[in-house]
């Protein structure tokens, strides 16, 4: 009941086991450094795995230093006491050789799939040998036994299937193989098995060229783990392919990454990662089922498939993996007990990333561009969560597209060319670069030679929004109600248009009433007649997100129509309004059926508004 309540997978059983056996290994090989009458010859030592489907056992032979009779009854005996911390304890640890094992309980990780256990050992420099006898119930037996080797050989009595559970695959050799390469790869030592392929028959030299050729069963022995982690290599003997094959190997994506990161830290806490920012997005990734996190090893062995507290939310897409020797780990050595260590690596793994991402968009822009086409989303998500926590991390990562420079430009380089005279940075919303390019509402903005911004994803002018301002530089919407543009002069003049016509605006107000919070004159527009704008902090293109979600609580934009005045439609405006009181109510629904359409905001009504179209044109 312990166990199974420890461990989360059946299959960590033997990532447990491996690691003891490295252990026993390395305990020879530290006696060696003292010892001057041992000599280690690492090619003498490693782990087997081998099974007996017919008995349903699976047996695990290690070189390893074995156990005494005490020291059985010590560590097999007590549930959590573990021989290789009290080693640990007890000894210097140094060149690298860090003891995996410290809980004591991984052992009995093996009574999750096995109904009996028997472990046969003969310790280092003894010729006693002991049989170590449990099913994990009632107790253990302990006799003397024989073995010819110095070592230790466990033979696990694998389950019978249940309906709910098959332990067949722990019989398989491909299953087998694959749950070695998935947390043991990097163990030290070989770990070998005997492979069983078909190989084709040779064939007799008079044998026809049609003839079907004839497959034979050949087993040989094959060491399963790579044993030594790309990240231990020195970076000056890899190559780019040599990291593009562990991208491949590790299944972090089946693109080409555009960078690798190769990080070797030896201070207050030492690590290594290596870390790729892929090319394409994954098919999942803005979904429930995606999870962030980098692979995350203690001394080459496998903790957690998706260590999410490594990587911040807007650097979720980066993939990779982090080994440490100073982890402090929990009993199953699946989770952290401890994130001191693990928030310190994190806090340098997100400096990282921000670094390399810079230096990329610096040094080579046509990248930089592929890559934010896959995951600028995610870095303005990063600017706008959390209410702006991370916007100074993320400000000079995104990019928007420049009316002027017709490409994707970062906030330094806008800010860079602004004229002196230029007080905002300005920007449009809509759904496509060119439909804003369409917009009335970008024609005095472009008429001041100012570059504008295009925000076509729905979280851009939220985020820009959380940003507020760029090196003392605010945003304002080409859309907003003041664009901060109109001389005195020019305010005075519009003042004046709004004061002759101050009962016709007043009577379209009357007529949208509930519609446009007030009517004006609109000095933006230069050759269309009519458009929205927006006044207070939720913009027109921001309504039209917020609609869209489930809880949007009828959140509306403060609309105001603007009326070119310099346009004919003006003058058939001011005409109706003084003569034919219901062809000027007729003008004013179109003009503000036309401004919502220009916006792309959908009709309230659209059967009256296709009469209203028919009336103008009888």
């Amino acid at each position: 009941m312990m166990i199974n309540s420890i461990y989360t997978h059946k299959e960590i059983f033997l990532r447990e086991l491996i690691s003891n056996s490295s252990d026993a290994i390395d305990k020879i090989y530290y006696k060696a450094l003292t010892d001057d009458t041992i000599t280690f010859n690492k090619e003498d030592y490693y782990v087997k795995v081998s099974t007996n489907q017919q008995e349903r056992t699976l047996t695990l032979t290690d070189t390893g230093i074995g156990m005494n009779k005490e020291e059985l009854e010590q560590n097999l005996g007590t549930i959590a006491k573990s021989g290789s911390l009290a080693f640990k304890n007890n000894n210097e640890i140094k060149d690298g050789h860090d003891i995996i094992g410290q809980f004591g309980v991984g052992f009995y990780s093996a009574f999750m799939v096995a109904d009996q256990v028997t472990v046969t050992t003969k310790p280092f420099a003894s010729d006693e040998a002991y049989v170590w006898v449990s099913e994990g119930v009632d107790g253990y037996t302990i006799e003397t036994g024989h073995k010819d080797e110095v070592g230790t050989e466990i033979v696990l009595k694998i389950k019978e299937n249940t309906e709910d559970e098959s332990y067949d695959e722990y019989l398989d050799q491909h299953r087998l193989q694959a749950i070695i390469k998935k947390y043991s790869d990097f163990i030290r030592y070989p770990i070998k098995m005997d492979i069983t392929e078909q190989h084709p028959k040779e064939q007799p030299e008079n044998a026809d060229e049609n003839t079907e050729p004839e497959f034979i069963d050949v087993t040989e022995e094959k060491t399963i783990n790579s044993m030594v982690p790309i990240w231990r290599k020195n970076k000056s003997e890899l190559t780019t392919e040599d990291y593009e094959q562990f991208y491949n190997e590790k299944h972090y994506g089946f693109d080409k990454p555009i960078k690798h990161v190769h990080i070797s830290v030896d201070g207050a806490i030492r690590y290594n990662s290596i870390l790729f920012i892929p090319q394409q997005i994954p098919f999942n990734y803005y979904s429930k089922e995606f999870e962030k996190g980098l692979e995350l090893y203690s001394n080459g062995v496998l903790i957690m498939d998706k260590c999410a507290d490594l990587l911040p939310d807007y650097f979720s897409f980066v993939k990779g993996m982090v080994d440490s020797e100073d982890l402090s780990l929990n009993i199953s050595r699946e989770l952290l007990q401890h994130d001191r260590q693990l928030t310190l690596i994190a806090k340098n793994i997100k400096k990282k990333i921000k670094s390399e991402l810079q230096s990329l968009l610096k040094e080579d822009r046509e990248k930089y561009n592929e890559f934010f086409e896959s995951f600028g989303r995610q870095l303005k998500y990063g600017v706008y969560s959390e209410y702006g926590m991370h916007k100074e991390d993320l400000q000079d990562l995104i990019m928007f597209y420049s009316s002027t420079e017709k490409k994707m430009v970062t906030l330094a380089e806008y800010v860079e060319r602004m004229p002196e005279e230029q007080k905002f940075i300005y920007y449009a919303t809509g759904e496509s670069n060119e439909r804003i390019e369409k917009m009335p509402q970008t024609e005095l903005v472009a008429d001041k030679d100012y570059e504008i911004l295009y925000f076509t994803e729905d979280i851009d002018e939220f985020s820009i929004q959380m940003l507020m301002n760029y090196k003392e530089k605010q945003f304002k919407s080409v859309s907003s109600s003041d664009l901060g543009l109109e001389s005195e002069e020019e305010k005075k003049e519009a003042e004046t248009e709004t004061d002759e016509n101050k009962e016709l605006f007043a009577e379209i107000k009357n007529i949208l009433s509930g519609k446009v919070s007030d009517v004006k004159v609109s000095k933006r527009l230069k050759t269309h007649p009519v458009c929205l704008a927006a006044a207070g902090d939720v913009s027109i293109e921001m309504e039209k997100v917020l609609q869209q979600m489930p809880d949007n609580q009828n959140v509306k934009a403060d609309k105001i129509l603007e009326i070119n005045t310099q346009h004919e439609v003006f003058e058939s405006l001011k005409d109706s309004f003084a003569g034919d009181k219901e062809k000027f109510a007729l003008y004013a629904n179109l003009l503000y059926s036309q401004a919502l359409l220009i916006e792309g905001l959908p009709l309230q009504d659209p059967v009256a508004f296709s009469n209203d179209v028919c009336k103008v044109m009888v």
